[in-house]
């Protein structure tokens, strides 16, 4: 103790700095050190007087704070002056910096309303489309954080977790809402099939079906509980539907070429009560602990009762690291759902199909290779990818699954992270490893096992941020990835291999 006591005079400023930097709470710090030694773990109001220099930890106590980060001891002592650097806080939305809107007269409300119809019609959106894109937007520029949601679904909830399918219909109940149940046919392209709907004020309208999706009932219920709870149950809000294709016909959102505020209220409802499910489902504080149990792992959504959608979402709203990614993309090249709260570049259209996405994102090579029928989930892939957007090479981890809807459609899941902050803020030079990695990518033809170096770092990444699947990623080689094939950097354009 004499030893550290005579060098550990930094050691608190250190320790709340790097806690604060990787978005840990005292008790979630706390938390994870239990996980590795229950007999050494300090308290929570113990670590606070460690930080403030109240405390000094014994050996071993430092031992295992240390682990947590992947540091050694010694890296909080005297003698290591050095910490991580600042992470952005905001998402990353290019390589190179926006350039400014100029000259800003003519991006004036009044100009935009006139020139927004012309813009919509000769692009062939819709006004939905549109306003989910906005909406979209919204989420990225917020980085999926709304308390005032998450605070209204814990009043109903009251932050239990698991919630069991009993549980949910009590809300139900609890809240006035009834239940009709309805018989649906199969899904035809001019006749999607209905799996719930909300009429005002009070009923829920569900499928039969459904009953035999117990997880994805108990979302539906969370959804429409949603809109009683934020709207009062008005009945503006978007049906449920397994129209049983696997992206929406232009005309199914809507006349092209205007954006009535309809438009706008139903793209924005439908994203308030699908956020109001997946925080009654899955509450913040508890479900953070559980991720870190579960070191994220997507196995772990049979615990829950939830679909692997709902906590692939969930984790890009309650990770203390926020830089994420999520895709929902269906065959041959739409994506139904799109959030980038890490600013990664789309690999092809949300509102319209692109005939040139990039073969190699691990989202689109499973849609590619499905070729089985079988309606059991496929064992999820984790990718290590190079993009070079803006000429300055980006690095990403992925995790993603080939499922089936709710009308049988097969359609690939897929979360993910920037790994560049999360390097830094171990005090890692990413720039210098990811410039690695893209050279030994290059030089392989597009693909390459990570170098060791590099591969090091990320595994403390891993290690740092409790997610299994990011060191998992290594035992397959990176690839180069590009947002649009006929833009590909590698030597021989992925378009024709």
């Amino acid at each position: 103790m004499t030893g550290l006591l005579r060098q550990g005079h930094f050691l608190g400023s250190k320790l709340r700095t790097l806690r604060k930097r990787n978005g840990l709470t005292l008790e979630e710090l706390s938390s994870r050190c239990v996980q590795l030694s229950a007999d050494h773990a300090p308290s929570v109001s113990y670590l606070s007087m460690v930080e403030t220099g109240k405390r000094m930890p014994s050996a071993e106590m430092l031992a295992v704070l240390a682990s947590v980060f992947g540091k050694e001891s010694s890296w909080f002592l005297d003698r290591t002056e050095s910490v991580a650097p600042e992470i952005s806080k905001g998402p990353r939305t290019s390589a190179a910096d926006p350039m400014p809107l100029e000259p800003a007269f003519l991006f004036s409300r009044d100009l935009l309303q006139l020139a927004l119809p012309e813009l919509l019609a000769q692009t062939g959106t819709s006004g939905r489309q549109f306003a989910r894109l906005l909406v979209r937007v919204w989420q990225e520029s917020r980085q999926n954080e709304f308390p005032d949601i998450e605070r209204a679904a814990e009043s109903v909830g009251r932050r239990r977790m698991p919630l069991s399918l009993d549980d949910v219909l009590k809300i139900v109940k609890d809240t006035g809402l009834a239940i009709r149940w309805v018989d649906e046919d199969r899904p035809t392209k001019s006749a999607p099939v209905l799996r719930a709907r909300f009429e005002s004020p009070e009923t829920i309208v569900i499928n039969k079906n459904l009953r035999s999706h117990e997880a994805r009932l108990k979302y539906t219920l969370a959804f429409f509980i949603g809109h009683r709870i934020l709207h009062n149950g008005d009945g503006v809000v978007p049906p449920h539907s397994a129209a049983g294709l696997g992206y929406e016909e232009p005309g199914a959102l809507g006349p092209v070429g205007g954006m009535a505020p309809r438009d706008v209220l139903l793209a924005w409802r439908d994203f308030e009560c699908s956020a109001f499910a997946g925080a009654l489902l899955c509450p913040k504080q508890p479900f953070r602990q559980f991720l870190v149990r579960e070191r994220h792992e997507l196995a772990a959504v049979e615990k829950l009762g939830i679909t692997e959608a709902v906590m692939m979402r969930r984790m890009t709203s309650v990770s203390p690291y926020r830089h994420w990614h999520f895709f929902d993309g269906y065959a041959p090249g739409y994506l139904r759902a799109v959030y980038r709260g890490n600013g990664i570049a789309l690999p092809w259209g949300n509102m319209s199909l692109v005939p040139d996405p990039c073969p190699n994102w691990a989202v689109f090579r499973l849609l590619r290779d499905d070729t089985s029928s079988s309606s059991e989930p496929f064992a999820p892939v984790s990718q290590i990818s190079i993009m070079r957007d803006g000429g300055t090479p980006q690095l990403y981890c992925c995790h993603s699954l080939r499922t089936r809807d709710a009308a049988d459609v097969s359609h690939v899941l897929s979360v993910g992270i920037d790994l560049a902050p999360a390097l830094d803020a171990q005090g890692f030079d990413s720039r210098t490893l990811i410039d690695l990695i893209d050279d030994h990518c290059g030089r392989g033809g597009g693909i390459s096992q990570v170098p060791t170096e590099a591969a090091d770092a990320i595994r403390t990444v891993s290690h740092v941020l409790n997610i299994a699947w990011v060191s998992r990623s290594l035992d397959a080689p990176a690839s180069i990835i590009c947002p649009r094939s006929r833009s590909c950097p590698r030597n021989t354009p992925c378009g024709t291999q």
